[in-house]
């Protein structure tokens, strides 16, 4: 089994505060910083009382873990890439959580579908695609066709800041916009 090495990721906050992280060992995948996730997250809780979550282009899994040790009750992380899969199931090992995840390799459209099918709502969903591959009012109006937006649910994009985001998609109002560095965007809708 291949294993990635440990690049300064860490979790932030909460049960899991300080424990190191195994990033993808490819090129392919761009995680999310300290610094963002540490504003995203004060600009979402910090702290969780439950909840489910949504990882869906979950990399290292590194949001989806954030939000556990914040505590949330549950996450299901999804990627399509193999390499980020194998991270992802290394990094929950190595936090002993496996009873509070689920974890997909498939595209997010297919696990959007599957996740409506089985009628799974949630309270925090994350959305960190490769930048500018994907349309963020398009994601979140499969999320909400398949009513996977539980009732008060947020929702954190993850962009390139030279994207346009929208201010509304359905029921959902963008509440917040933030740029870090010269290239990255968060957008928080609720």
């Amino acid at each position: 089994m291949l294993t990635s090495e440990v690049c300064g990721m860490r979790v932030i906050s909460g049960d899991f505060k300080g424990r190191q992280l195994k990033s993808v060992p490819t090129h392919k995948t761009r995680p999310t910083t300290d610094k963002v996730k540490e504003a995203v997250f004060h600009g979402i809780g910090p702290y969780f009382q439950g909840g489910k979550a949504l990882d869906l282009f979950a990399g290292s899994g590194g949001l989806g873990i954030e939000a556990l040790s914040r505590g949330a009750e549950s996450c299901v992380f999804v990627d399509q890439q193999h390499k980020a899969i194998q991270t992802i199931y290394e990094n929950i090992k190595l936090l002993n959580i496996e009873d509070r995840v689920e974890v997909f390799k498939t595209d997010a459209t297919r696990a959007i579908k599957a996740a409506g099918k089985r009628g799974l709502t949630f309270d925090y969903i994350f959305l960190d695609p490769p930048y500018k591959k994907f349309s963020y009012k398009e994601l979140m109006e499969a999320l909400l066709e398949q009513e996977l937006v539980a009732e008060g649910a947020t929702i954190v994009c993850e962009h390139d800041s030279s994207e346009e985001i929208p201010e509304e998609v359905g029921q959902l109002k963008r509440i917040k916009t933030d740029h870090y560095g010269s290239n990255i965007g968060v957008s928080i809708f609720e």
